[in-house]
């Protein structure tokens, strides 16, 4: 209260009063969720089918990202992650990422190494898991849960590609995450 310029005269119940009224109307907002448009990336990193995974990989650690929609006709058809890139190294199954970074840089071959000529369309995870601009974010999140996933592009009617809600978005927007 004391960031609030000038004096407030109200009694203690009517403190208690507003503040049950604030704070049931900010649990019906999260619960509720705002729209995916609201809250969502909208200069999400995208990549084409064909790209070169050595290009999407570049992407990926320019935008700081560690997943991105692979587009087709300007429409998302799926989305390729690290866990994408890591399970085609053989990292699956439990196998830690350390571990194939230590083969890597020991007597091993790089796991990568092949990687060099394939392209986001034969790596990415398909079909893509999409939302709607007016998806609510509790929506979102429950998805995310369900499929065990850390983003969800957001895209209009026609399926092109309007930005991209993750995971730190919802903590941003204060819903669950």
């Amino acid at each position: 209260m004391r960031e609030i310029p000038g004096y407030l005269d109200i009694t203690p119940e009517d403190f208690r009063q507003v503040y049950a009224r604030a704070y049931a109307h900010a649990l019906e907002r999260v619960r509720r969720g705002l729209p995916a448009e609201r809250v969502m990336t909208r200069e999400a990193a995208a990549v084409a089918v064909d790209t070169p995974l050595t290009e999407v990989a570049r992407i990926m650690a320019q935008r700081r990202v560690s997943g991105v929609p692979v587009l087709q006709g300007g429409r998302v058809v799926g989305l390729i992650s690290e866990k994408d890139f890591l399970d085609a190294m053989g990292a699956q199954g439990g196998r830690h990422f350390m571990e194939v970074v230590a083969q890597c840089l020991g007597q091993g071959p790089c796991l990568a190494a092949p990687l060099r000529a394939a392209t986001a369309g034969e790596l990415m995870s398909a079909p893509a898991v999409v939302a709607g601009p007016e998806t609510s974010t509790s929506e979102i999140a429950e998805i995310m849960g369900q499929k065990g996933i850390n983003r969800v592009p957001v895209v209009d009617s026609q399926g092109r590609l309007l930005g991209i809600v993750s995971r730190a978005d919802l903590l941003r927007a204060g819903g669950p995450a």
